[in-house]
């Protein structure tokens, strides 16, 4: 059975994220590209419930739930199986059902897919009464399998260097309001963005060095000043997007013309995070895009928001014994369980 003393339901709330900077180096010996970037966690969630179960499985409702995978290429199930095997050294461990609520857009530059696999890990250690194992180590074994999710772990405003999965906080107090767009049926993939990149860059002649964080932006995150950040924001990747899918343009243009201070592609895109003053502006902001901006969902978010945080638990019931009332005597005498 499991490590710990009792097996639990467990649910875990997991924030989106986008990247207020993202600077793209040059491309590694073992295929990633070297990053720096600033990650900023923003409050649209996943919602994923881990529970014992008699096999492996995983099962996705809400809004974006039919674009995710249920077989074994599902990364939270992936995440599962690979701390459960980690752990089998040391003592058996039960499958798990995942059930995971999908508010984060898939395949939209915002890691869902790395969110609900942080969140499985959170989840799959409370079932199986791991006490023992740190945030640091949950953070290195989701390096191994995805670059984001070390930072859907620490949440906050954090920079991100090697390939993203290196993770140090950054001073920023107060919030920042946002509008998501993420246009209908729109979906890129982070290899193909990347490929891209290279490919515009190539074509321009340009040669990346080192990518550095962004002086500007870490001075406009200490302040919190909507206007600084807003003008420091960028994304190396951008283009790329756009490149790949041109309404990108459209809809960055219509939300700066409806007032927002600034917008970014979030990451590999294809969703676009609009930066706002106020609640009330991305009210109005997002009443404006619905009416006139390109197709698509509308969403939104403050940040920095907390990383995968436990939101409900309960203690699974104990079997009922067979097990006659001690007070009567059964056909030998009194049973002393």
């Amino acid at each position: 059975m499991t490590t710990g003393t009792q097996a639990q339901t467990v649910t875990v709330r997991v924030p989106g994220k986008i990247n207020l900077g993202l600077s793209v180096g040059p491309l590694r010996e073992d295929g990633y590209h070297e990053l720096s970037t600033i990650y900023h966690a923003v409050s649209l969630y996943d919602t994923v419930t881990v529970q014992p179960a008699d096999d492996w499985s995983v099962h996705v409702t809400g809004p974006w739930g039919e674009h995710v995978p249920t077989d074994d290429s599902n990364l939270a199930l992936v995440a599962a199986r690979t701390l459960a095997k980690r752990r089998a050294r040391r003592a058996k461990v039960d499958p798990v059902r995942i059930d995971i609520d999908k508010h984060i857009p898939v395949a939209g530059g915002m890691a869902g897919g790395s969110a609900d696999a942080a969140a499985t890990l959170v989840g799959c250690r409370e079932v199986w009464g791991l006490d023992h194992l740190e945030n640091d180590l949950l953070e290195m074994l989701g390096a191994s399998l995805g670059s984001d999710i070390p930072f859907l772990l620490h949440g906050g405003t954090a920079m991100g260097s090697g390939r993203g999965e290196q993770v140090t906080s950054v001073l920023a107090r107060g919030e920042l309001h946002w509008v998501l767009w993420a246009g209908e049926g729109l979906s890129l993939s982070t290899p193909q963005v990347y490929a891209e990149c290279d490919r515009l860059r190539a074509e321009g002649g340009v040669t990346p060095g080192a990518p550095e964080p962004s002086g500007a932006l870490m001075t406009a995150l200490r302040r919190m000043d909507t206007d600084e950040v807003a003008a420091a924001l960028h994304n190396d990747l951008q283009e790329a997007a756009i490149s790949l899918e041109p309404v990108l343009a459209e809809a960055l243009s219509a939300g700066l013309d409806l007032g927002a201070r600034a917008g970014i592609v979030s990451g590999s895109g294809p969703t676009v995070a609009f930066l706002v003053g106020s609640q009330t502006e991305a009210i109005d902001l997002s009443v404006g895009l619905a009416a006139n901006g390109p197709t698509g969902d509308i969403e939104r978010a403050v940040g920095p928001a907390p990383g995968a945080q436990i939101v409900h638990q309960r203690s699974n019931p104990e079997p009922p014994r067979s097990r006659p009332d001690t007070d009567r005597p059964g056909p030998l005498g009194p049973v002393i369980g």
